[in-house]
């Protein structure tokens, strides 16, 4: 079975684990042959590039206790028997009977490996201001037969409307069929002005090019389209995270990319398990090393027509 070599590309001393993995040979994606213990190295190697998006924050987790092609489930509450470094999270406006799911540290994402987690989902939003995103998601989905190049140019054009619009934009593939365009925001704004900022970003889009987008999940209407999914901006939705593996053939990741080098992405699961630690290692900086100081708030003078 291959095995993710990150020597090269991680020389430094990994943060110690104390998470136990049962199982560690457990085949997780059987095409690629990545193991429980496999996926743990992966998330242990960008631990430092993952953290900033997964912890402090409700998560959604998609678990597959068989592997990638076993059953799977979404698990958004606590459940009997998960890991001590799982932490449960009370929402304030929720029932008070159903935890939510979070982490704090590493062995908190260890913890999600051993309970066969194969995709990690947060919300916009940290459990320090839930009402509050400090992140915005455009899903860009492509309809049957929509070409990649489009999907690239559709990614393009949200970007300079959210630079219109006076947010920063950065990029980075899905890992599943397209690509996120994502603006870091101040906890400034409520849900309802940023689902209503996003929608109306999503509309003004499908309005001036009706023959590649559309606003709605109707897949009667998607064929040669791309969705402009703007639905990751409402309270309690998710959005895969940055660097999460996805639960798919080759066991793809999300990987943060470039604007500049978008256009030698060859598709959205070029980016793997496999290839990723080459990748990070081949790069001169971080590509969204500067997402934390690019945080700008939505305003309402945004919203009458987001980049505009």
């Amino acid at each position: 079975m291959p095995v993710m070599d990150t020597s090269s590309a991680q020389p430094e001393k990994q943060p110690a684990r104390a998470v136990t993995l049962t199982h560690p040979d457990r085949v997780y994606w059987p095409d690629v042959g990545i193991t429980k213990a496999g996926l743990a190295d992966y998330y242990t190697a960008v631990w430092p590039r993952i953290a900033p998006f997964i912890i402090d924050r409700p998560l959604a987790l998609l678990r597959c206790p068989e592997g990638m092609e076993g059953p799977h489930f979404f698990q958004k509450n606590a459940w009997k028997g998960m890991n001590a470094h799982i932490v449960p999270l009370d929402d304030p406006m929720g029932d008070a009977a159903g935890h939510l799911i979070g982490i704090h540290e590493l062995d908190g994402l260890m913890g999600l490996v051993q309970g066969a987690t194969l995709e990690i989902h947060p919300w916009g939003a940290s459990c320090r201001d839930w009402d509050h995103p400090d992140t915005l998601v455009m899903d860009l989905d492509p309809g049957e037969g929509v070409e990649w190049q489009a999907v690239i140019t559709a990614a393009q054009e949200v970007r300079e409307r959210l630079e219109a619009s006076g947010l920063a934009a950065f990029v980075k593939t899905s890992g599943g069929k397209g690509l996120h365009v994502v603006a870091p925001l101040q906890p400034a704004a409520d849900w309802d002005m940023a689902k209503t900022f996003s929608h109306t970003m999503a509309q003004a889009m499908a309005a001036d090019s009706p023959d590649r987008f559309v606003a709605t999940v109707s897949k009667a209407k998607r064929h040669g389209r791309i969705l402009i999914d703007y639905l990751r901006n409402q309270r309690g939705a998710t959005s895969v995270s940055p660097y999460s593996t996805r639960a798919r053939t080759g066991a793809p990741v999300s990987m943060p990319v470039g604007w500049e080098e978008l256009d030698t992405i060859t598709g959205p699961a070029q980016f793997t398990v496999n290839n990723a630690m080459e990748r990070l290692a081949s790069l001169r900086t971080d590509p969204w090393k500067d997402f934390p100081a690019a945080r700008q708030p939505i305003t309402t003078a945004m919203l009458s027509r987001p980049g505009h």
